[in-house]
């Protein structure tokens, strides 16, 4: 079910200044950012061998990074695991008594369809599930 690790989410207060660290010190390059409206966030893609950072801004106060960043300080928000199949996916996890925030996947950014399950299921731990075609 699961093919590999697709990305890391970190939640940043600062786009911009985070990508200058990743790409200045620590020698990545960030191939592009999207909006996503409604998620409410602003994201940068820094592809890292066969997996990517994603650095994660909120574009408003209320969102959800704004309220993590609040509550636990900018870090790892989510870590991705890339299926061949989320329908599928969701359909095992949910039969295997895994709570789920998603029930059906809804659009990520660059494009996956993403579902998220509930750290209360995952030894605290926000894991996306996401398929990229």
């Amino acid at each position: 079910m699961i093919e590999k690790v697709d990305h890391i989410g970190i939640a940043v207060k600062n786009l911009d200044e985070a990508i200058k660290f990743y790409e200045e010190v620590l020698g990545l390059k960030c191939i592009g950012q999207e909006i996503v409206e409604d998620q409410k966030v602003r994201v940068g893609f820094l592809p890292l061998g066969d997996s990517e950072v994603e650095l994660l801004e909120s574009t408003t106060e209320d969102g959800t990074i704004a309220k993590f960043i609040e509550k636990k300080g900018e870090g790892i928000q989510h870590i991705a695991l890339r299926v061949d199949s989320i329908e599928e996916a969701l359909r095992d996890l949910k039969a295997k008594g895994v709570r789920l925030i998603d029930e059906k996947p809804r659009y990520g950014a660059g494009g996956a369809k993403i579902a998220f399950l509930h750290p209360k299921s995952t030894s605290g731990v926000l894991i996306e599930i996401c398929e990229r075609e």
